[in-house]
């Protein structure tokens, strides 16, 4: 059985886009099916275009599909990024996962793999406790939590978050962050294809 993953990822200023479309080819070249999607924009428009960085992105990732409950039940596995809003997920990304009740109720999100990625504007703002708050939603849905952990030496080089990737907002994407995501990407797919 092939693993179909969804990879979700929400993305105020292009942060989260490029870990997700990074996670997404390293699944891809794992022969994971992927879905790259995005949690819809929930801010006022008067927020967003108060910022340009925030309007550029916007439109700029204006062709990647939405999300949908239906990809949800799609999908074997899942691949959550958000960056971190007063230490949780961002609103736009809760936004979303308020929307899956229905697929919730008749087990559709149960027994799935599922990891996350998260970042934010300091190495400690929150990052390991959005990813907990990832997590716990995943536990109320009876997913089955794939953290990198220590599995492999990159993420030592990358901060030494065993929860899942977490990037500093301005750092750079070097070949070590690369990897570290891909490493978390591939290894989800991994622990699916044996699920499955």
């Amino acid at each position: 059985m092939t693993v179909k993953l969804a990879i979700i990822y929400y993305s105020s200023y292009g942060t989260n886009h490029q870990m997700a479309t990074i996670a997404a080819q390293a699944a891809k070249a794992a022969g994971a099916e992927v879905r790259l999607l995005k949690a819809r924009e929930t801010a006022p428009a008067e927020a967003v275009n108060s910022q340009d960085a925030w309007k550029n992105h916007l439109e700029a990732t204006k062709d990647i599909p939405e999300a949908t409950a239906e990809d949800m039940e799609w999908a074997n596995a899942y691949l959550i990024s958000s960056g971190t809003r007063f230490g949780v997920m961002t609103s736009q990304m809760r936004a979303f996962i308020d929307t899956l009740g229905g697929v919730w109720s008749k087990g559709g999100l149960a027994n799935k793999p599922i990891s996350a990625m998260t970042s934010a504007q300091s190495p400690h703002g929150g990052q390991e406790t959005t990813l907990q708050s990832l997590y716990t939603t995943a536990m109320h849905w009876g997913g089955i939590i794939v953290a990198p952990g220590f599995t492999d030496e990159v993420i030592f080089k990358t901060g030494g978050n065993p929860y899942g990737y977490s990037h500093t907002q301005g750092g750079d994407f070097t070949d070590e962050v690369i990897s570290a995501i891909g490493h978390q990407a591939r290894r989800l797919v991994e622990v699916a294809e044996k699920l499955a």
